[in-house]
């Protein structure tokens, strides 16, 4: 009776009930598309970082992270391999060998970070092949090797040109060797762009002299979020004394304290939006108790009890307040999902600034349900709390003055 009597009430006065739903719409609807940006941007960063730089998670010799040295390179065991394959959170595994060279050509060089990769499986990891902007990808038992764009632009080199690496290799070995430009590829991370050199692993190793050996096994998982439970499955597969596994959150606690940090200054601003969101809709519920003075008087002057009055107030609150919760959502999703699958790419100083960072210039919006939930929540329970106004005026209600009113 008193959700029918509450529905009745509130389209007696459209006009106020549709500012009422429409002020809680667009709240929910600021809110989400702000958390959405906020996730999207932090996932893609996640992504671009750790793709490139480590992977979700990373198998290599014990004390490896520390030294980064070629001597602590090793060859992982078969029945490991397979282990690791036959695991349902692993999507690929991806051999690396990493390590710096003197990269020359004609009268410039440069220091260069020298990646062996194994072209097929990196590419699952990094899609890799998708960033070439000129020439051939890696094969597999090729001898030529692919440049980032910037560092290409910095040599003066083009597609067939031919580089000399010079670097220590396996033990102190004397590492030299001369390769043909196959590819220039442009990666999201400027950093790559003006370092990055890949060969493929055979040659990799061949030129460091460290004949089927690795210097890291990165992990391309298929729920980043179970990173913790997949380290103790893999831990438990192999030897703590010769390996050791980790996260990329072990392996790059300054991207974790940049998120942390950007995450709490938004939220910072997302609190500034609630006050304000919380105001705009405290305006609008006042209104509509001051309007319906009048007509609680009336109420309460042929024998409504006040408790019943309240209880009434409170549905309507709690209509109004799902209705415009369901309204946002029902304005912010769409948009959301043409903005996920369509990202904004930004130009000018706005892209310089996050190419300074190590960050793709792009805006990314997620459309994790969790966004839709949390906000959906927190703008309810904000209607909710400010739907006690109304329940107190109907309590201090003086019922003579307020049919004079």
């Amino acid at each position: 009776m008193y959700l029918k009597l509450a529905w009745r009430n509130i389209w007696r006065n459209k006009r106020r009930t549709i500012i009422t739903l429409m002020s809680i719409a667009f709240a929910v609807f600021f809110a989400s598309l702000m958390q959405s940006m906020q996730l999207g941007t932090y996932a893609n960063m996640i992504s671009n970082s750790v793709r490139f730089y480590t992977g979700y998670a990373q198998i290599h010799k014990t004390g490896y992270w520390e030294e980064r040295s070629l001597d602590n390179s090793f060859s992982l065991p078969e029945n490991v391999e397979k282990a690791l394959m036959a695991s349902e959170s692993i999507v690929t595994i991806v051999p690396r060998i990493e390590s710096f060279s003197l990269v020359s050509f004609g009268e410039k060089a440069k220091g260069a970070m020298l990646i062996g990769i194994d072209p097929f499986k990196e590419n699952e990891l990094t899609s890799l092949k998708e960033k070439l902007v000129q020439g051939q990808y890696l094969t597999e038992n090729g001898n030529s090797l692919i440049i980032g764009k910037g560092l290409a632009e910095y040599l003066n080199v083009q597609v067939g040109d031919t580089l000399a690496l010079i670097g220590q290799g396996y033990r102190g070995m004397n590492a030299v060797g001369k390769y043909g430009v196959g590819g220039i590829i442009e990666t999201p991370i400027a950093a790559f762009n003006d370092q990055a050199v890949y060969l493929p692993l055979a040659e990799a190793q061949y030129y460091f002299g460290m004949e089927n050996q690795i210097t890291n096994l990165a992990l391309n998982v298929n729920d980043f979020t179970k990173l913790d439970k997949l380290k103790n499955e893999v831990g438990s597969q192999i030897s703590h004394n010769d390996y050791e596994v980790m996260t990329w959150r072990e392996m790059m606690p300054e991207l974790v304290q940049q998120i942390e940090l950007d995450d709490a200054s938004g939220k910072i601003i997302l609190y500034v939006l609630y006050v304000i969101i919380g105001f705009g809709m405290f305006g609008t519920i006042l209104m509509m108790a001051r309007e319906r003075t009048y007509e609680f008087g009336i109420l309460v002057a042929i024998g409504m009890r006040r408790r019943r009055l309240k209880l009434l107030s409170m549905a309507e609150m709690i209509i109004l307040s799902f209705g415009g919760v369901a309204l946002g959502m029902s304005f912010s999703f769409p948009i959301m999902t043409v903005l996920h699958y369509n990202p904004i790419y930004l130009t000018g100083e706005f892209a310089e600034v996050y190419k300074k960072f190590g960050i793709e210039p792009v805006l990314n919006f997620s459309i994790s349900p969790v966004i839709f939930f949390d906000q959906a929540v927190i703008i309810l329970v904000i209607s909710l709390l400010l739907g006690i106004y109304p329940v107190l005026h109907i309590g201090r209600l003086n019922t003579v003055e307020a049919i004079r009113s």
